[in-house]
């Protein structure tokens, strides 16, 4: 089939190209030859009077039209991805998929054993990829290499498909030991105290950040972590605190030698968000994948 005088099977290769670089990757990501994905560059490139790819050292880069060309060919894909994908019902008990979650290890922490239980229950045949939350994750969606995100509401675009999940406040977690056990947590103690801070691989500050910054309050940082869940040893036996999500806090605590209290200035609750292509948003899949994650928020209350 032609559009435009293209053939429209060139499109599916020139998206991957456009998202590889790589003659190789790409003809390996479509099961054909490098022959064949020669051939379809070199088609592509007499269609558009470009070359697309440039070689750059021992690698290629995108020529600047081809840059141009990414995000739209890469939404038309996911356009043709979602219409081909979706199926008139899902049945959890016999279709067997894989979906690909994008979250945090605080989000793997509060929702992780709830949703695999569930799932195992619900869909035996269902497979879950739960993958780290690394660079901007709305671009994972619109690559289509991610089918949910679960992020930090402020962390999304406004036009992207969402719901809120749950609301989560920010509490201080100190050592039972340390000297902030003794006497109420003022603003003054607060900033003055040693902190561990959670620092994300996507590049983005944490929530904790924010709200200190919001609030004027420049932490006296001794230590970063790259994961939420770490932040309780790290403070366990010393001095330190961390400006840390209720829900994780509260676990800590159980565990026993630490305690929280609550932040001594105004923050809003993190506002936890669950994500989705808006192509997707029609797919009986994902509807109940959506469904089950939000069952599996109350199941944690609990």
């Amino acid at each position: 089939m032609r559009f435009n005088k293209l053939d429209m099977n060139l499109l599916a290769a020139l998206d991957v190209l456009l998202k590889t670089r790589s003659v190789t990757r790409a003809s390996e990501e479509m099961f054909i030859t490098q022959s064949a994905m020669s051939n379809a560059l070199g088609r592509l490139r007499t269609f558009f009077d470009d070359p697309l790819l440039v070689q750059v050292g021992r690698g290629m880069e995108l020529s600047p039209l081809a840059e141009t060309l990414r995000e739209p060919v890469r939404e038309i894909m996911m356009r043709v991805e979602s219409a081909t994908r979706i199926r008139p019902v899902f049945e959890p008990l016999s279709d067997a998929r894989t979906f690909n979650i994008v979250l945090s290890d605080y989000s793997l922490a509060v929702l992780g054993g709830p949703l695999a239980r569930a799932v195992a229950e619900q869909a035996p045949n269902i497979r879950l990829n739960l993958r780290p939350q690394h660079s901007d994750p709305s671009k994972l969606l619109d690559s289509g290499e991610a089918d949910m995100l679960i992020v930090p509401d402020y962390l999304g675009p406004i036009d992207q498909d969402h719901e809120i999940l749950f609301e989560d406040d920010l509490v201080v977690l100190f050592d039972n030991d340390s000297p902030h056990a003794q006497g109420p947590m003022t603003l003054e103690r607060f900033s003055a105290a040693p902190q561990v801070l959670m620092e994300p691989l996507s590049g983005h500050k944490s929530y904790s950040e924010v709200a200190m910054r919001e609030a004027g309050i420049v932490p006296r940082t001794v230590m970063w972590s790259y994961l939420f869940s770490a932040i309780p040893d790290l403070i366990r036996g010393t001095d330190r605190v961390a400006l840390i999500q209720k829900r994780l806090a509260r676990v800590a605590v159980a565990r026993g030698g630490l305690a929280e209290c609550p932040a001594p200035f105004a923050i809003a609750p993190l506002q936890q968000s669950m994500r989705w292509h808006k192509h997707r948003t029609r797919d009986p899949g994902l509807i109940w994948l959506r469904g089950v994650v939000r069952a599996c928020v109350g199941d944690s209350e609990g």
